[in-house]
């Protein structure tokens, strides 16, 4: 084991012990969000209703996690009981149920929030009534006019401000200056009837969990008649099948994992590198051409063979002439001298001595000094300068 790899699990551990007194040490909070959940155990899910909504329907109550528009596209059913809890249902899915009411079934809403289509379609509208912190449900009906529950936490307050003669009040939400508050309705439409309370909150954990409450919910579901009944769940509340549900669910586990992980991209970040001997610098090669030539001079000096340097710097000199000012070197005369003048711009008197000492060169009978190579090394130079 390295020194770096203790280091990050010296790290990761001491990560672990903070945030397990950080979690020691937390308070432990409740939730009170809205959520109606059937698998959420808070105050405000729908545990406690989805286990006992068996007893409360007699064994003939079946959840459906389709929408209402793909579960009677697929499924042909006779009369039935219709049960939609704070679900969002889209427009076509509306349609489909009011079409199953029409034909007998009945529908009960438990909503916050009536939909727009419903609302257009029995004639009535809803709003927020009530602005108290303390809200009573209670039943008109005779029969049922001393079953009530007392909601303490959260009350949307919801009810109906207009009202169709057609349109049946079956409760009330009481407060200490207002009892006149509809909140559960009932209406004929076609063949069935469509129920509608106002206010879900009673048939959450919170709620039922008190003594008495239950009552209360039986006696609302108790307006449904003695058929199957089909409950439309939001699809997101099948408990989900991912391999690390329980270590998400848990807090303490959740932090862990996510400390892991991390710790694990910190490891391979760090460590990605390729590891390997240290690659020797090799310098490059020198360029030893001008070494070389110099070399190449210094011999020819020593050896006091100018007339040969002379010939080659006049043979290299004619070349470049050649190929550079694409003039004709064949004959040395005064065409020659007037081309290269005029390609140079450089004096005619220049160019006439540079063609002297050239011949001068190229001549193996001519005896030459180490002045003249020089002076002619000179005015070539400036030439093709």
């Amino acid at each position: 084991m390295n020194k770096t790899f203790k280091i990050y699990a010296v790290i990761f551990v001491i990560v672990m012990i903070i945030l397990a007194l950080f979690e020691v040490n937390k308070k432990e909070t409740t939730d009170w969000r809205k959520n109606f959940d059937i698998n959420q155990k808070s105050p405000f899910g729908l545990f406690v209703f989805n286990h006992e909504i068996k007893d409360l329907f007699k064994n003939k109550v079946k959840k459906i996690d389709q929408t209402p528009y793909d579960f009677y596209e697929k499924n042909k059913k006779d009369q039935h009981n219709i049960l939609v809890i704070e679900n969002d249902i889209d427009r076509p899915s509306w349609s489909k149920i009011l079409e199953q009411v029409s034909s007998g079934s009945n529908a009960m809403l438990i909503v916050s929030n009536i939909p727009k289509e419903i609302s257009d379609s029995i004639g009535y509208y809803d709003s927020k009534l009530s602005f108290e912190e303390e809200n009573v449900l209670k039943l008109t009906d005779t029969k049922y006019q001393n079953d009530f529950i007392k909601l303490d936490k959260f009350p949307s307050g919801k009810g109906f401000t207009f009202i169709k003669p057609n349109v049946e009040v079956l409760g009330k939400t009481v407060e200490k200056n207002n009892d006149d508050q509809a909140n559960f309705i009932k209406v004929k439409f076609g063949k069935g009837n469509i129920y509608v309370h106002a206010e879900p909150l009673f048939i959450t954990n919170y709620y039922l969990l008190k003594p008495g409450n239950v009552k209360y919910a039986q006696d609302v579901f108790s307006y449904l008649d003695d058929k199957e009944t089909l409950w439309f769940v939001e699809s997101t509340s099948h408990e989900s099948r991912f391999f690390l549900r329980f270590i998400l669910s848990n807090p303490v586990l959740k932090y862990a994992w996510w400390v892991l992980l991390g710790g694990l991209l910190l490891f391979i970040f760090f460590n990605a590198k390729r590891k390997q001997r240290i690659v020797p610098v090799i310098e490059p090669l020198k360029n030893t051409s001008v070494d070389f030539v110099k070399s190449i001079g210094n011999l020819y000096l020593q050896e006091g063979d100018f007339h040969d340097m002379m010939a080659k710097k006049a043979q290299y000199f004619l070349n470049k002439v050649r190929m550079d000012l694409l003039i004709d070197t064949q004959n040395l005369d005064e065409e020659f001298a007037k081309k290269l003048q005029l390609k140079t711009g450089k004096p005619i008197e220049m160019i006439q001595e540079a063609i002297v000492l050239i011949k001068k060169g190229q001549d193996p009978y001519t005896h030459v000094m180490k002045e003249d190579l020089a002076k002619m090394n000179k005015l070539l130079d400036q030439i093709l300068k």
